[in-house]
C-alpha cells in the first residue's frame, strides 16, 4: 500500500511539474507577443516611453496593470489609434487577452481607413481623342475617328494593282508606323523618311501656290526617289494624289555631315492641285512610293490662322539639361523676354531636371509658353543620359536634328505672329534705346527700308559674349539678388563677334521656307534678304561661361577687353520682383 501511494504521489508530482512547465510556456509565450505588440506600436508613435509598454526582458511585476493600460491608450489616442475601454471582468483577465484586444480594436481602426485614390470616372471617347491631339499633334484621330468607315480591308495587295484607276485605302491610324513617339515613317526602295509634321502654306509670295509643307529627315543626300502625296479632304472618299514637288534641304554640304545614311533635314513640298484651291487645308496627308499603295504615315494638316496677327514669338530649341538645374536662370529669362515683348515662347523638350519641368509647367499653365515634348528619329539614342552624351559628341548630328523644332515652329506658328525669334536660354535680344521689340522694331524698319525699298526675310542682331568669368574679376552687387544671373552679369566683351556670324534674328514669317539656327536659309520672293541692326539698336546679349568652340582662339581677347554693360538694369526692379514671386510661389526658398 505505501508503494502504492509513493507511485501515486509520484505521478501526481509529475503532474504537477507538466502543468506548471505547461503554464510557463503559456505565459512565456504571452509576454513575447505583448513584447512584439509594444514594439509595433512604438515603431508606430515613436513618442511612447519603454516604461508604458515594458519588454520581456525588463517587465516589472510590480507596475500596475490598470495604469499602464491606461497610459498606453492616451498615447494611442495621440496618434488616432483609440481603443475601447475594457470591462473590469476583461481587466482581470490574463494579459494576453488584453494584448488581443487592443490588437483586434486597432485592426478595427485600420479597416475602417480608406487610402486616398484618385476615383475621378474613366474618360470619355472624346476626352482621350483631345489628350492624344495635344500629345501627338500631327496625327489626324479627329478625322480618322469621325471618317472611319473609308478605312478598307487592306486584303488586296498594293504592289500587284494593275488599275491605273486603283483608288488607294485610307490608313487606319492603328496601322500606321511610329517611330520614337513623335515621328511617322515611310520606308522606301531608297531610303527612310521619318515625318515630324505638315503644314498647310498659303502664302502670297509662294509661286507655286497652296501647298503642303512636310519636316522631316531622310537617311539620304539629294534623295532622287519618286514619292507621292495623298491629299485626303474632309468628305470626300478618295484623295487626291500629287507628285512631291520639292526636297528643300535644311543643311549645306560644306557644315559636314554630308553623307548617305545618316539622317538629313528636309522641308518637303507638295502642291495642292487647282482644283481643290478653294477648299483650304486637306484634313491629313500621306507620303508613299506609289500612288496606290495603302500608306503607313498620315499626318494632320496644321493651319493655325487666327483673326489677328500678334508680335513676337520666341521658339527655343529641344531642351537637353537632364542633371543641371537651371530652374532659377530660366525663370529670370522668361519672365525677361515677356517684358521685352514675346507673346509666347515655344519651347521644345527633350530632357530635362525635375526643377526645370516645375518651371515649365508653371508658366505653361500660366499661358505665357508651351512645351513640345520631342525625340530624335530613327535609329539615334533616346536614353535620357546617353541621348546627352550622344548630342554632346556628335556636334553635327545636334545641330542638324535642332533644326526640325525650329522649322517645325515656324510653320506652326507663321500666320500668328509678325516675327519670329529662334533663341537658346543663355540669349536676350537687348534694346539699347528702348523699352521693347516694339519699339526697336519701330525704330530699325524706317531704317531699312530707307537703303531698299522691301520688307526683308530677317532682321540680324550682332552677339556679343558677358561671361561667366568677367563678374568674378570685379565681384558681385549688392543691390541684386545673388540669384538673379543676368542682372549680376553686367560686365562684357567690348568687342562684338564679326557681322553675320553667331547673329540672331527676327524672322519676318511670310518670308521664309526653311530656318537655320543663325539664319534663313531658304525664302519667298527676292531672296533671303537679311537686314543688320546697329548696335547702337540692339544686341545679342549672350550668356556663357565660355565662348563656343569655334572662337576658342579669339576668346582671350574677349575677355582682356571688357567693359561694364547695364542696360538690363532698366528692368532690375520690376524683373527682381516678378522672379521672386515666381520662386516663392514654387517653393524654391524652402518653408517659411
Amino acid at each position: 500500500m505505501l508503494h502504492s501511494f509513493s507511485s501515486g504521489g509520484s505521478r501526481c508530482a509529475r503532474r504537477g511539474l507538466v502543468f506548471v512547465f505547461i503554464w510557463g510556456l503559456v505565459m512565456i509565450g504571452a509576454l513575447q507577443y505583448r513584447r512584439v505588440e509594444n514594439e509595433v506600436l512604438q515603431h508606430d508613435n515613436p513618442t511612447m516611453n519603454d516604461e508604458n509598454y515594458p519588454t520581456a526582458g525588463s517587465w516589472d511585476h510590480s507596475l500596475d496593470i490598470s495604469s499602464a493600460s491606461s497610459s498606453s491608450s492616451s498615447q494611442i489616442n495621440n496618434e488616432q489609434w483609440q481603443t475601447s475601454e475594457l470591462t473590469n471582468d476583461q481587466k482581470n483577465l490574463p494579459l494576453d487577452y488584453k494584448s488581443i484586444k487592443n490588437l483586434s480594436n486597432k485592426l478595427l481602426l485600420l479597416n475602417q481607413r480608406e487610402p486616398l485614390l484618385d476615383k475621378s470616372p474613366p474618360k470619355t471617347e472624346n476626352e482621350l481623342i483631345k489628350e492624344i491631339e495635344k500629345r501627338l499633334p500631327s496625327l489626324p484621330i479627329s478625322y480618322w475617328m469621325k471618317n472611319n468607315d473609308l478605312v478598307k480591308s487592306k486584303n488586296q495587295n498594293d504592289n500587284n494593282i494593275k488599275s491605273s484607276n486603283c483608288v488607294p485605302h485610307y490608313p487606319s491610324i492603328f496601322d500606321l508606323e511610329f517611330n520614337n513617339i513623335y515621328w511617322q515613317t515611310l520606308k522606301s526602295s531608297n531610303g527612310t523618311f521619318q515625318l515630324f509634321g505638315a503644314y498647310y502654306d498659303n502664302r502670297k509670295l509662294s509661286r507655286i501656290g497652296p501647298a503642303i509643307r512636310i519636316v522631316g529627315m531622310i537617311d539620304r543626300i539629294e534623295p532622287k526617289i519618286k514619292t507621292y502625296c495623298q491629299l485626303w479632304y474632309d468628305g470626300e472618299r478618295e484623295p487626291k494624289i500629287v507628285d512631291i514637288f520639292e526636297y528643300k534641304y535644311i543643311w549645306f554640304s560644306k557644315w559636314g555631315n554630308y553623307k548617305q545614311g545618316i539622317y538629313q533635314p528636309y522641308v518637303i513640298a507638295c502642291k495642292v492641285p487647282q482644283s481643290h484651291w478653294s477648299k483650304g487645308p486637306p484634313a491629313s496627308i500621306s507620303l508613299v512610293e506609289k500612288p496606290c499603295n495603302t500608306a503607313t504615315n498620315n499626318l494632320r494638316v496644321i493651319y493655325n490662322r487666327p483673326l489677328k496677327k500678334k508680335e513676337f514669338a520666341v521658339c527655343v530649341k529641344g531642351l537637353d539639361f537632364l542633371h543641371e538645374d537651371l530652374s532659377v536662370k530660366l525663370t529670370e529669362w522668361i519672365e525677361l523676354i515677356t517684358m521685352l515683348g514675346a507673346d509666347k515662347i515655344y519651347f521644345y523638350e527633350l530632357q530635362v531636371h525635375p526643377n526645370v519641368t516645375k518651371v515649365l509647367n508653371y508658366y505653361e499653365k500660366l499661358g505665357k509658353i508651351e512645351v513640345t515634348p520631342l525625340t530624335l528619329p530613327g535609329g539615334q539614342p533616346n536614353v535620357p543620359a546617353f541621348q546627352h552624351i550622344y548630342l554632346t559628341k556628335k556636334t553635327n548630328h545636334k545641330r542638324q536634328n535642332e533644326l526640325i523644332p525650329y522649322n517645325d515652329c515656324l510653320y506652326k506658328h507663321m500666320y500668328e505672329y509678325e516675327y519670329i525669334a529662334l533663341l537658346d536660354i543663355d540669349e536676350v535680344i537687348m534694346p539699347v534705346q528702348d523699352n521693347t521689340w516694339s519699339e526697336l522694331m519701330r525704330r530699325v524698319l524706317p531704317k531699312a527700308l530707307s537703303i531698299r525699298n522691301e520688307t526683308r526675310a530677317s532682321y540680324n542682331v550682332r552677339n556679343v559674349y558677358f561671361l561667366d568669368d568677367l563678374l568674378h574679376s570685379h565681384g558681385s552687387f549688392d543691390h541684386v539678388p545673388r540669384y538673379m544671373h543676368m542682372l549680376q552679369h553686367v560686365y562684357r566683351s567690348k568687342n562684338f563677334t564679326k557681322p553675320n556670324q553667331y547673329v540672331k534674328c527676327f524672322h519676318n514669317p511670310e518670308r521664309v521656307v526653311t530656318l537655320h539656327n543663325h539664319f534663313p536659309l531658304a525664302c519667298l520672293g527676292a531672296g533671303c534678304t537679311s537686314y543688320p541692326i546697329d548696335t547702337e539698336d540692339a544686341q545679342l546679349q549672350h550668356y556663357r561661361a565660355d565662348c563656343v568652340k569655334s572662337l576658342k582662339k579669339s576668346c582671350l581677347q574677349y575677355r582682356e577687353n571688357s567693359v561694364m554693360d547695364t542696360t538690363i538694369w532698366r528692368y532690375k526692379d520690376k524683373l527682381v520682383e516678378r522672379v521672386t514671386k515666381t520662386l516663392e510661389t514654387l517653393g524654391f526658398f524652402g518653408p517659411g
